[in-house]
């Protein structure tokens, strides 16, 4: 298993210098920062504890004029080294990144002092005694207390005895097959090409995989890996990994982008977290400030939507939706830092909640419970809720990243590859049932609605309707009859005394002369919903637009047809006028009719039978 470490501290605390004491790497790699002995940019070193651990270290800088590098190294710790200078102590910069390392949520760490050599031993314990200080009430505030000198080596042993015994109780990175690789430098190497560093968040990644990057969606390849500087086919996640790349040149990917499994992360533009404001914050987070937010190794500007007041003061918290200047990678559970530009400070920071939220209104509590039961864990749940017609299995975990067997744990309804929630569901059974109901009223006497009706007045999805068919008859609200959908109890109901049977009883008095419908209508009282009904019942059967028989007058008819057939080889209009004592409008409906029902086939003026 492998760890990551950084550091923290003011300005020429001895963070490099440490670094280099217990690791023999120098972590300053820029030639400008040997020049000047202060470190500008990322350090990254690596060691083996006595343990077998392996660690790999960041190194930041501790200047405030290169803040943004800092938090760009600070994300996804499992440990940090809080660094104070004896012969300083607490110091601002000190301060700002011990804000940094509590708003992260970086609980496991040990506070070194460094340059011992340098005071007696009552300053020490002064500055121990103020260290202890600073960090009451902060994630760090249990760490222990080490002092080192680099120069004489006093306290190294025990210090790597400490963070070995601090990271046997780490928890491992549990490995949720979805590589997510922040990345934190890029460079060309020689002979090989683009490579890119970072710290592995999430997932394994293999050589040969392929991965995208986001923001961007470009697709590359893993053409080689290096963990601590050694080959390696494959890392899991917490590594500190060196990637090299196919497929994307250095000018295509910069510092902030993330290398993840293809398809797996969507780019977030907006974002709902929960946000706590530093008590040392100058004022309060209004809403619509413009902040900068650092999350990852990501910087980006964004708008600050206060959802449940109008600002968080000093020391509060709240629920914020941030509206990003650009899109970027993120996931549910990442930490991330607010900052003002100017004069640049950190003044807050959390955890993201949800990374693809719809626009919310302002000051509904509703809001706020939902967010709350999201960010206790309910992250499945509650994406499901934001599809009250229901949403494809795959579609919940790719926007969830969560695994597939999250799903049996839902409180929900599954139906094939589509789920809805209870309160979806619920809503969507009763919505249906009450939809035909209301059919039958305005059609009483039709069977039922068409299917492609009522999923319009649902508003469901084509691909998801059957689904939503199968599960209302499973409930029991609804039942399929002839194609159409219908409340169980319905039935459709045609008065024996009624206009309906009057007609019926009129087509069958005069068999095959029948008045055209028109004319029975008129007659009868009858509508065309009662034409239909009977038609659909098959009391009569309707030939043409304006022409029905009654069920017996149509078989007799067709009897005929056949008899005629027999004798002659064919039949005519005028034969079957002739032998029906009818007139030709009727008998000309009914061979029509029998044509479109492939019983008979036209050949010239004839009919024969198919």
């Amino acid at each position: 298993m492998s760890f990551v470490v950084g550091t923290a501290g003011h300005i020429d605390h001895g963070k490099s210098t440490l670094i280099t004491a217990l690791t023999g790497i120098d972590p300053d790699r820029l030639a400008e920062e040997k020049r000047r002995g202060m470190t500008i940019d990322l350090g990254f070193a690596h060691m083996t504890l006595p343990s077998g651990r392996e660690i790999g270290i960041v190194d930041v800088p501790g200047h405030a004029r290169f803040m943004r590098n800092m938090l760009a190294g600070a994300h996804g710790l499992d440990a940090v080294l809080l660094v104070v200078a004896a012969d300083e102590g607490v110091m601002p910069q000190t301060r700002e990144h011990l804000d940094i390392i509590d708003l992260l949520d970086v609980r496991s760490g040990i506070v070194v002092v460094t340059k011992v050599d340098l005071v007696d031993d009552e300053w020490r314990s002064l500055v121990e005694e103020e260290v202890r200080a600073a960090v009451k009430g902060m994630s760090l505030e249990m760490a222990p207390v080490v002092a080192v000198s680099s120069v004489s080596g006093e306290g190294l042993r025990e210090l790597v005895s400490t963070l070995d015994s601090l990271l046997e109780t780490a928890a491992g990175r549990v490995d949720s097959g979805r590589a997510r690789l922040p990345i934190d430098r890029v460079f060309t190497m020689s002979g090989f090409g683009t490579v890119v560093t970072g710290t592995l968040a999430d997932g394994s990644i293999s050589v040969g995989d392929e991965m995208e990057v986001v923001p961007g969606g470009r697709i590359v390849r893993i053409r080689g890996l290096q963990r601590h500087n050694e080959k390696v086919e494959e890392v899991g996640p917490g590594s500190r990994v060196a990637a090299n790349l196919i497929g994307a040149d250095k000018s295509d990917l910069e510092r902030g982008d993330v290398l993840a499994a293809p398809h797996a992360l969507q780019p977030a533009n907006r974002i709902d977290a929960s946000l706590r404001v530093l008590a040392s914050a100058p004022q309060p987070i209004r809403h619509g400030a413009e902040m900068l937010v650092h999350t990852g190794t990501v910087e980006v500007g964004c708008r600050v939507i206060v959802l449940d007041g109008d600002e968080i003061p000093p020391g509060g918290e709240g629920w914020v939706q941030l509206y990003l200047a650009r899109p970027i990678a993120a996931a549910a559970g990442d930490r991330f830092v607010l900052r003002v530009p100017s004069p640049a400070m950190t003044v807050a920071g959390g955890g993201f909640v949800d990374v693809a939220p719809r626009r919310h209104p302002r000051h509904d509590s509703a809001v706020g419970a939902s967010l709350a039961r999201r960010a206790a864990g309910n992250v499945l749940q509650e994406e499901l809720r934001k599809y009250p017609r229901g949403v494809a299995v795959s579609a919940l975990l790719k926007a969830s990243l969560a695994p597939e067997s999250d799903i049996d744990r839902l409180d929900g309804r599954r139906l094939g590859d589509w789920i809805f929630s209870d309160e979806a569901w619920s809503s969507m059974a009763t919505r249906a049932a009450q939809e035909v109901e209301a059919y039958h009223g305005a059609y009483p006497f039709r069977p039922g609605m068409a299917r492609e009706e009522l999923r319009s007045r649902l508003g469901v999805p084509a691909s998801a309707f059957p689904a939503v068919v199968r599960g209302l008859v499973e409930d029991g609200r609804i039942v399929e009859r002839d194609g159409s959908l219908a409340a169980p109890a319905h039935q459709v109901a045609i008065e024996v005394d009624g206009p309906a049977m009057n007609l019926v009883r009129l087509l069958e008095v005069q068999r095959f002369a029948p008045p055209s419908l028109a004319d029975a209508m008129l007659q009868t009282g009858a509508d065309e919903e009662m034409v239909r009904a009977l038609a659909q019942r098959g009391d009569i059967v309707r030939v043409s637009d304006d022409i029905a028989f009654s069920k017996d007058a149509y078989e007799a008819a067709v009897a005929i047809v056949k008899e005629v057939v027999a004798a002659n080889g064919s039949v005519t209009v005028a034969q079957l006028r002739d032998r029906m004592s009818a007139s030709r409008r009727p008998v000309l409906a009914l061979l029509e009719h029998l044509d479109s029902q492939r019983v008979t086939r036209r050949v010239g003026d004839a009919r024969t039978l198919r």
